[in-house]
């Protein structure tokens, strides 16, 4: 992952950077900047060269435990209205969690967040988890699934995955994600997967944010202009649920309120290991509508 938060938490030295800013002395600021960043010590992957392990730091998956909530107010502490309980159970819906850890620090008897990806789903009622049913799914590594994503697409396009990204009202987080897979490090291009510019060259839509009110006729466009089977993948939360975001007078919570969504993906924002995942189950959607005529 590029990188999960960046925050300046040093809020002692503000006023050192902006007497510098006033002096104009910039090259103290940049300086200063890029010192505070490094000393944040979040380490988002171990070793993007073997294996591409995610850091202790970086929070993923969600396991819930059989643990009666021992605080009524458990809910209301999630800004995503991910978290629901009824006095004994807990129900975790991973669509909308923004990954903010608030609920572990709270309850960590009940939560526990992992440092591997959520992973994506076909149907949205899979993100739906309850307490006391543990989710312990094994995940490849990147190179594997990527292997494995290039000879699906070679054996059942004949060619190369063809994908066009919309931006439906993102914060940009999950757009940062994806760009990361065209990178040296994660270089997607080499499994036979690239970005084109038209809908009409592409095989799957993968589709950001809440779907904004202002984008609504956008993404209809876009969809219709691509030739049959459609794939569209939702990637984090917000496109998933509307996140943080949620239903209001400005989104319309979500990308499966405006287009039929086949795959999830979970996060916020998703790794690219989990977007890479997400291309998995696309290729297998477009193997299941060939055979389906």
């Amino acid at each position: 992952m590029i990188c999960e938060e960046i925050i300046m938490s040093h809020k002692k030295d503000a006023s050192g950077l902006r007497n510098s800013v006033d002096s104009g002395d910039s090259k103290h600021v940049q300086t200063k900047i890029m010192s505070d960043i490094m000393r944040d010590d979040v380490e988002t992957i171990k070793d993007p060269v073997n294996g591409y392990t995610n850091s202790q730091e970086f929070r993923g998956s969600i396991t819930l435990f059989d643990a009666i909530p021992h605080q009524d107010s458990l809910d209301k502490l999630c800004a995503a209205k991910a978290i629901e309980t009824d006095g004994r159970n807990v129900r975790l819906d991973l669509g909308k969690c923004i990954m903010c850890g608030r609920c572990q620090q709270a309850a960590p008897d009940i939560f526990l967040i992992g440092s591997i990806f959520e992973t994506p789903v076909k149907v949205r009622q899979d993100l739906i988890r309850l307490s006391g049913k543990l989710d312990s799914q094994g995940q490849k590594p990147y190179e594997q699934m990527g292997k494995e994503l290039k000879e699906k697409t070679s054996k059942i396009l004949r060619r190369s995955l063809a994908i066009r990204e919309v931006d439906a009202g993102s914060c940009n987080g999950c757009e940062v994600e994806i760009t990361a897979l065209n990178n040296a490090i994660y270089d997607i291009e080499r499994f036979g997967v690239h970005f084109v510019a038209s809908p009409r060259h592409a095989d799957v839509l993968l589709v950001t944010g809440p779907a904004s009110r202002n984008m609504e006729i956008a993404l209809r466009r876009t969809f219709e202009a691509m030739p049959d089977p459609r794939i569209v993948v939702a990637v984090g939360a917000c496109a998933c649920s509307g996140g943080i975001f949620g239903d209001t007078y400005a989104t319309t919570g979500g990308i499966d309120k405006v287009l039929p969504v086949d795959i999830y993906v979970p996060g916020c924002p998703p790794t690219p290991q989990a977007i890479l995942y997400g291309l998995l189950l696309a290729v297998d959607r477009i193997e299941a509508s060939k055979i389906n005529g």
